[in-house]
């Protein structure tokens, strides 16, 4: 169940990101629908770890999957915003890079028998842990994502909507901080996996 909740999530999102291509202009009750399907993409990024938890359904393939629709839907989120012109095209560049470096780390721990995250997770020192493996740390980063989604789709959107620029300050806002926390999140995970190199 919580693996398909995981895979449910990344075909929301491409239908998400797909209806802005669509409008907003052409049609901006799109953009509206967009944010709804938004809010369910990031509510069963939660989802699938309680589901997990709560009936035992814990496992390496949960962990893998749980990490790649993470990367995927962050990315189509992130590759979308920049090809409507909304951000820079940095913000998928460093996001993308360090996907693929600790997504490669993270392979050569899976040998070894470690998950990035629960009771095998690679992560060994407090502060890694913390930082990469903590549900503090993973809950604020999914929430500041989330935000940066949401009111980036919304202060694009064609309705007119109260203090929309203050809208979309904050989507730009929490765009910044969420590339900031996802390079500092994966900077540990370098480190610790110094040891599986050798």
């Amino acid at each position: 169940m919580a693996n398909i909740i995981t895979l449910s999530r990344i075909f929301l999102a491409f239908i998400a990101m797909g209806l802005l291509f669509i409008g907003p202009k052409n049609a901006p009750d799109l953009a509206h629908i967009s944010v709804i399907i938004t809010i369910f993409v990031m509510w069963f990024d939660g989802l699938d770890g309680f589901i997990a938890r709560k009936f035992n359904e814990s496992s390496k393939l949960g962990a893998v999957l749980d990490i790649m629709g993470d990367r995927i839907v962050e990315n189509i989120y992130w590759m979308t915003f920049c090809a409507l012109g909304w951000i820079n095209v940095v913000v998928p560049i460093i996001v993308l890079t360090r996907g693929i470096i600790t997504d490669s780390l993270r392979s050569l721990a899976l040998e070894k028998g470690y998950t990035p995250f629960g009771e095998k997770t690679m992560m060994q020192g407090k502060v890694a842990k913390f930082i990469v493996a903590s549900n503090f740390s993973r809950f604020t980063y999914a929430v500041c994502k989330a935000v940066a989604f949401f009111f980036m789709i919304l202060g694009h959107s064609a309705f007119e909507i109260p203090h929309k620029d203050v809208i979309l300050s904050i989507g730009i806002i929490c765009t910044v901080i969420s590339v900031i926390f996802c390079v500092l999140r994966g900077l540990p995970v370098i480190v610790e996996s110094k040891r599986f190199l050798e």
